[in-house]
């Protein structure tokens, strides 16, 4: 399972189940955040770390730059689409 299927997992599951979701929203009052969002991430199963999770994002990202106008400069520039931490939370 990617990073993407397990945000996707995770986020159906802190829907359903209040713990979790408070839980997740808890991690982004911490010191590190990110770090923190992560280690709940693993906490319930999900083996997703820091740079695992950014590095995700930017290759998501970087691949649909490159399937849009054949990802040269004239490729729109698509805001936030390359942090799915932020997505996450936005979906939430």
């Amino acid at each position: 399972m990617n990073i993407g299927e397990m945000l996707d997992e995770l986020k159906k599951r802190a829907r359903k189940d209040p713990q979790i979701r408070e839980k997740l929203l808890a991690s982004r009052e911490a010191a590190s955040p990110l770090g923190a969002f992560c280690a709940v991430c693993r906490e319930y199963g999900y083996e997703i770390y820091d740079m695992d999770l950014l590095q995700a994002g930017e290759e998501a990202y970087a691949a649909m730059r490159r399937s849009t106008n054949g990802g040269g400069e004239n490729s729109p520039l698509l805001s936030g689409e390359d942090d799915y931490y932020e997505m996450f939370f936005a979906d939430l």
